[in-house]
């Protein structure tokens, strides 16, 4: 524990906050089974590969600039790739953005998990944490993030992700700093009062702002954090209370039971990406190669894709969808995406690049090509994820394509090989090689890490 302040008051808090701070406080390694661990070994494996992949995006450039010089002398927090050091909301946001860049983390409906690692990889070094520690913090966050996001309902309701992956990076810090529930309930109403943010951050022309929205997010949620460690008192009820969540945007509503209370284990749930982009999308890249396989790009007259309403609102339903201007639109643009894979065969990084994207060659197929919500694919997301593509080539020939449940799904997952993969296409650059395949292992036997100093040193080129 960095922090040991002791609290006087006896904190009151209501339901929701007491229900996600105690789970925050009593999971422990020794509760996760085996299967649960694979699958957090497996997104944190995947999170750091996305994170040297984005190493020099332009908002961590920024935010680098900005925090040049600005280290504490206790809970600095760690940059990642590098031997360098920040304060930790800051190291945090800087982090967040590298993972977030390349929009190829793992995801699950209304959100991307991996963006909480960020912070969590900011403070686990300076707070002594070892890698058992780091997993069980991790579990904690995600099975936060994912008993939140489907009651709530704050994505359908316009507002974005960072509300639900601030509460969760809030326990999963808890828990890695050893707090109690009285100063971890404290940070969660902080963060749950302060940080309310806009889906606007997803709408029209995309802005640098989309990948570091959830940074924001998390470098909040650590503040917010360190302030309750030290003393600060947040809202008795931030939810249930008079002007709380529920009142004023939600309506009540109740979470499932973490596993500690005898409910299911929710992180198996987490949605690996095989290809670079937004993940509704994933299934429209395999369609398209499908399609290629069957129909020339050169004689296709129309294209009708149905797709579920969070795809179609997301990716497929406004203008600047058929004419990406910046990144951050083409790969929210299932028109770009569906497009670019057709004629290329393939989606990589590369495939998002100013000239790749801004191609006018590819503008005319782009525009052959309508999304279109299907009511009953919308019934049986997101427990199913289905795409259907109906082509039509000038000389009238038909051809109709159905994929589902894509390579990275939590019913179709990816495996060990696939994602080490991954991890070295993404790092290697960074790396080398060799400097890959060692930091593979060493992240990869975590479990066995006394603290995360070698393993943080890994990943520096």
């Amino acid at each position: 524990m960095i922090f040991d302040v002791t609290l006087d008051d006896r904190t009151l808090m209501d339901t929701l906050t007491r229900q996600l701070a105690q789970h925050a406080t009593r999971l422990t390694y020794a509760d996760i089974p085996d299967a649960v661990l694979i699958r957090a070994r497996q997104s944190l494996v995947d999170t750091l590969g996305c994170a040297l992949g984005g190493r020099d995006c332009e908002a961590a450039r920024i935010a680098l600039s900005i925090a040049d010089g600005a280290v504490p002398r206790r809970g600095a927090g760690r940059v990642l790739g590098t031997h360098g050091h920040a304060t930790a909301e800051e190291a945090a946001f800087i982090n967040t953005t590298m993972i977030r860049y390349l929009d190829f983390n793992d995801s699950w409906h209304a959100g991307h998990p991996s963006d909480i690692l960020g912070g969590l990889l900011a403070v686990a070094g300076s707070a002594g944490a070892d890698g058992k520690r780091l997993l069980s913090a991790l579990t904690v966050a995600y099975e936060t993030v994912f008993r939140l996001i489907p009651p709530t309902q704050m994505r359908e309701k316009g507002w974005d992700q960072g509300f639900c992956v601030g509460l969760a990076t809030v326990c999963g810090l808890g828990h890695l700093l050893g707090l109690d529930a009285d100063r971890i309930g404290h940070a969660i109403a902080i963060t749950a009062v302060a940080n309310v943010p806009m889906r606007a951050t997803r709408a029209g022309n995309l802005s640098l702002w989309k990948g570091a929205a959830t940074a924001f997010a998390v470098r909040n949620a650590v503040y917010a954090t360190q302030l309750a460690a030290g003393g600060m008192t947040g809202p008795e009820k931030p939810f249930e209370g008079r002007h709380g969540l529920m009142e004023q945007i939600t309506g009540r509503f109740e979470i499932a039971p973490f596993a500690t209370e005898g409910g299911a284990w929710r992180l198996p749930w987490v949605r690996l990406k095989y290809w670079p982009v937004e993940y509704n999308a994933q299934a429209g890249v395999w369609a398209a190669l499908r399609l290629r396989e069957q129909m020339a790009p050169r004689d296709i007259a129309r294209i009708d894709i149905a797709t579920y309403w969070s795809a179609w609102h997301e990716i497929g339903s406004e203008p600047a969808k058929w004419d990406p201007a910046t990144r951050e639109t083409a790969d929210h643009s299932l028109p770009y995406i569906f497009a670019r894979a057709l004629v290329d065969g393939t989606i990589t990084v590369n495939s998002f690049d100013e000239a790749a994207f801004m191609e006018p060659s590819l503008r005319p197929l782009m525009a052959k090509i309508a999304v279109a919500e299907d009511p009953a694919i919308s019934a049986v997301f997101p427990e199913k994820i289905v795409m259907r593509v109906t082509a039509e080539a000038t000389d009238g020939r038909r051809i109709t394509i159905e994929t589902g449940d894509p390579r990275g799904d939590s019913t179709n997952p990816m495996d060990d090989a696939e994602i080490d993969a991954k991890f070295r296409l993404l790092t290697t650059p960074a790396l080398g090689a060799a400097g890959a395949d060692k930091a593979l292992a060493v992240w990869r036997d975590l479990d066995a890490a006394p603290d995360l100093t070698a393993a943080m040193d890994a990943l520096v080129a």
